[in-house]
C-alpha cells in the first residue's frame, strides 16, 4: 500500500511551493509522497531555505524543478499556490484532485516577515487540508487476514516490537534503531496508524507513535506473543536506540 502523492505547484518553484514541500515531507511524511514543481522554474530562493532552517524544517533535497520532472507521475492531489499558475497549467497537471490555494509570493515584499508569514500560513492551510483528509481516510476495521500481512514485513514487525518495549517511539528513533531511512519508516508507519494499530500524537516539532490501547483483544494477544518469540531479533535493535542515551540527547543526535 503506497502513500498518496501530494504535490504543490508555483510559477518559478523557489518559495511558495518549496516551503509547502518541506513543511509537509516535514509534518506529515506517514500520510504523504510529497513533491513540488514551477510552470516557469528558476532557483531555490535562499531567503526561503533560510525561513525553513529557522524554524528546524529540513531543506534537504529540495530544488526548483519543472513540471515535467514528475512527468508520468498520476497524483492524487496537486495544490496550486497561485492563481497565474493554475490558468497557466491546469491541463499539464495529472492529478484526481486539483485545489488552488492563493498564496501572495513572499518574494514581492521580500523581508523576513514575509517569508515568515507565508511559512506560517501555509502550515495552517495543510493542518486543516490534513485534518479533512484524516476525516475521509477513516481505519476499515481490523480483520486478521489485514492484521497479519501488516505483520508479515520485516519493518514493520520491528518497528512494532521497539514500540512495545519503549512504550512510544518518533520516526528519527526508529531510523536510528532499525537503520532505515525516514520515508521508509514513515511509510510503514502510516500504514500501521492507518489500520488503527498504531496511534499518534504531537509534541512540538515531534511525533511520537504507541500501539493503540483500544486494539482488539486477539491482535494485542498475538502482539505480546510475537514480542516473546522476537526477543532475540529485536535486543540488538534495543541496544541501537540505548546507544542514543536518553531522549533529550536522542532530540539532539536526530531530531534536530
Amino acid at each position: 500500500m503506497s502513500l498518496p502523492k501530494l504535490l504543490f505547484i508555483c510559477t518559478e518553484n523557489s518559495a511558495r511551493s518549496l516551503m509547502a514541500e518541506a513543511i509537509a515531507r516535514h509534518k506529515y511524511a506517514d500520510r504523504f509522497q510529497v513533491y513540488s514543481a514551477g510552470s516557469a522554474p528558476t532557483e531555490a530562493d535562499s531567503r526561503a531555505l533560510a525561513t525553513l532552517a529557522l524554524h528546524h524544517i529540513s531543506t534537504e533535497g529540495l530544488y526548483s524543478k519543472p513540471l515535467t520532472a514528475h512527468s508520468g507521475i498520476h497524483f492524487d492531489y496537486a495544490i496550486v499556490l497561485c492563481n497565474k499558475t493554475a490558468a497557466e497549467c491546469a491541463n499539464d497537471i495529472s492529478a484526481k484532485h486539483l485545489l488552488a490555494w492563493d498564496f501572495t509570493d513572499p518574494k514581492r515584499d521580500g523581508s523576513t516577515k514575509a517569508f515568515e508569514t507565508t511559512l506560517h500560513e501555509l502550515a495552517e492551510r495543510l493542518s486543516m487540508f490534513v485534518l479533512l483528509f484524516d476525516r475521509q481516510h477513516k481505519p476499515v476495521p481490523l480483520t486478521p487476514l489485514s492484521f497479519f500481512k501488516l505483520l508479515a514485513d520485516e519493518t514493520r514487525l520491528n518497528a512494532l516490537m521497539l514500540i512495545m518495549a519503549e512504550q512510544e517511539l518518533c520516526v528519527c528513533e526508529l531510523t536510528v534503531a532499525l537503520n532505515e531511512t525516514q520515508p521508509k519508516i514513515s511509510r510503514h508507519l502510516a500504514m500501521l496508524r492507518k489500520a488503527g494499530v498504531l496511534l499518534d500524537r504531537r509534541q512540538g516539532q515531534w511525533v511520537y507513535y504507541r500501539v493503540n490501547p483500544n486494539l482488539v483483544n486477539w491482535a494485542k494477544v498475538c502482539l505480546e506473543q510475537s514480542k516473546t518469540a522476537q526477543h532475540a531479533v529485536v535486543t540488538p535493535l534495543l541496544a541501537n536506540l540505548a546507544a542514543m542515551g536518553d531522549r533529550p540527547e536522542r532530540d539532539r543526535q536526530c531530531c534536530a
